[in-house]
């Protein structure tokens, strides 16, 4: 058998994740002086009280040891790992990966593949990637098939500031200028695995103006809808959950993910997004 490996910026809950045969190795992050395995040790939620409250958190990749370790204990068990992570142009964990691959003595074992994506789109395509190497698709078509996902899906972010990914350097000074201004929600998607501000649209715009234009690309195809919202308020999901069922598209699947801590700590309170793609049954 083939493990899957990704990371917890997919924000797969450990228990998602073992419901779908899935490892997780966390990141960490930094609150108070005191370091937090992602999901592990630390709640999303108190990261985003922690932030409203006006504290700051950093957040760390796995070490190339910390890889190895988990590499190391995965082939005693499986054939081969299948490796897919956050994008390389957001974090260090892919460069880690594949150091960490580089010191074992069957390096061909492991396939570490650069999603290009994080949270929700990230546990999207390493979803696939177990169902197609479960179906006995071998580790190059797994990654053929994360590329072609990341191709066909329509995925849309919007968070309430800027600030948070300026200071975490995922974007940059003047994208949160420009994203920022004039009191607009900004609206970000991923272009070669960075985050780019797209658009700024007046708050009580922005979740249509994302479900119409799943609604132009995709019609009346089946589709599968992952709503991803920052914190558990339950009132805030149950009105985007409204919003998308009452959009026209044709939902076949759909499902609420939770931000996880080391996303919220870059994305910040009151973040929400729409990831829309083809349901294949």
């Amino acid at each position: 058998m083939i493990a899957v490996l990704t990371d917890s910026t997919s924000d797969l809950s450990p228990e998602a994740a073992q419901t779908y045969g899935i490892e997780v190795i966390p990141l960490t992050v930094q609150i108070g002086g005191r370091s937090f395995l992602d999901w592990q040790e630390i709640d999303p939620d108190a990261v985003y009280d922690h932030l409203r409250s006006g504290g700051q958190a950093t957040t760390e990749p796995p070490s190339a040891d910390f890889f190895e370790q988990h590499y190391r204990g995965l082939l005693e068990t499986h054939e081969a790992v299948f490796s897919v992570h956050i994008s390389g142009e957001l974090s260090e964990t892919v460069r880690h990966a594949r150091e960490a691959v580089s010191r074992l003595p069957e390096p061909t074992r492991v396939r570490v593949v650069d999603s290009l994506l994080t949270t929700a789109p990230l546990a999207e395509v390493a979803l696939a990637a177990r169902a197609a190497l479960d179906a006995g698709q071998s580790m190059e078509q797994a990654e053929q098939l994360v590329h072609a996902i990341r191709t066909e899906m329509s995925t849309d972010f919007s968070v309430a500031s800027l600030e948070y990914l300026r200071r975490s350097g995922r974007i940059g000074r003047a994208q949160q200028v420009v994203g920022n201004m004039l009191n607009l929600r900004p609206v970000l998607h991923f272009d070669q695995g960075k985050l780019s501000v797209v658009k700024r649209l007046k708050a009580p715009q922005v979740l249509p103006d994302m479900l119409a234009n799943a609604v132009q690309r995709f019609g009346n195809r089946p589709v599968s809808v992952t709503i991803v919202h920052a914190g558990r308020d339950v009132a805030r999901i149950s009105e985007l959950q409204g919003a998308v069922s009452r959009s026209g598209l044709n939902i076949k699947q759909g499902r609420a993910l939770l931000l996880g801590p080391v996303i919220g700590a870059h994305v910040g309170p009151g973040t929400f997004g729409v990831l829309v793609r083809p349901y294949h049954g």
